[in-house]
């Protein structure tokens, strides 16, 4: 049978090869067939049997970016600290910045929690590579917020009437949060094999990490004996940072970029390795 589709349950000698992050790039790279494939049916899906299809992808966000401009603009007359001279309505584009990029860690991690359970077939009936199924959700959640960004982007040109080149630089900000995301991706469906309701918990704390994270409101609004939490979250810097290319124009803060990229690339390792030390043993639990 070709690697393509050789399904690798490693003992725990191999496992610790990956602690060289480019093994584990190389060992997902040849299944980018197969990812392609899945990642490709697994967004089909999501719109499948709706009346009016994948339009829904750019209607949402449409709709969403005028309730926040209404309702922040006009109702609660909001500005962001950061530029009190600004335009009302590019508070909403700040939240919806926000939100974008919060939703795909938000999307990834709710699914992991059953992510095995639902597609048990794989695990007990083909020879199937689990480990690209976290890398699918991941994918899958990156394209759906291409069209929100896509609405963002018209939104920044209508209201500022500009764009800079650095808008070119959000995707080296997303990177690491998608790295971060993929790797917590990873734990999160490990452990859903073993706890099953881990769903209703790892829920709950997403919504508290929601609030936790500066979204609606910015950091320099925060008291100042509560601001090393914002520090200390990585979803905090990938949000701020993302505002900073895409809507401000700003250099991102290297030095926490830097910080963060490291921490991101040490949980993908420890989530991957994780993933590919118990996945012989999911067939078993489940």
């Amino acid at each position: 049978m070709t690697n393509k589709f050789r399904k690798i349950t490693p003992n725990g000698e191999v496992v610790l090869t990956y602690l060289n992050p480019l093994q584990i790039i190389f060992h997902l790279f040849q299944y980018r067939a197969l990812i392609q494939q899945f990642t490709k049916r697994e967004i089909i899906s999501r719109y499948k049997g709706s009346f009016i299809g994948i339009g829904w992808s750019f209607i949402y966000p449409l709709l969403m970016l005028g309730i926040y401009t209404f309702v922040f603009s006009i109702i609660f007359n909001a500005k962001w600290p950061i530029n009190t001279d600004e335009s009302t309505s590019t508070f909403s584009l700040t939240l919806f910045m926000g939100l974008i990029t919060f939703d795909i860690f938000s999307e990834v991690i709710n699914k992991a929690t059953l992510l095995i359970h639902h597609h048990t077939n794989y695990v007990k009936k083909v020879i199937f590579p689990l480990e690209i199924l976290p890398v699918i959700s991941l994918l899958s959640a990156l394209v759906h917020s291409f069209f929100s960004l896509g609405v963002l982007f018209i939104g920044k040109l209508i209201i500022a009437q500009k764009l800079s080149w650095m808008v070119l630089l959000l995707p080296l900000m997303w990177l690491p949060m998608l790295i971060f995301t993929l790797g917590c991706g990873y734990i999160i469906a490990t452990i859903g094999v073993y706890i099953r309701d881990i769903k209703g918990t790892v829920e709950v704390l997403t919504n508290m990490l929601f609030f936790l994270t500066p979204i609606f409101y910015s950091h320099h609004v925060v008291p100042e004996k509560f601001r090393f939490f914002c520090t200390i979250n990585p979803l905090a810097v990938f949000v701020e940072n993302s505002r900073r290319v895409f809507l401000w124009s700003i250099w991102p803060d290297w030095s926490f970029y830097i910080v963060n990229f490291g921490l991101s690339i040490i949980v993908c390792i420890a989530g991957f390795m994780l993933f590919m030390k118990n996945m012989k043993n999911f067939a078993d639990v489940l």
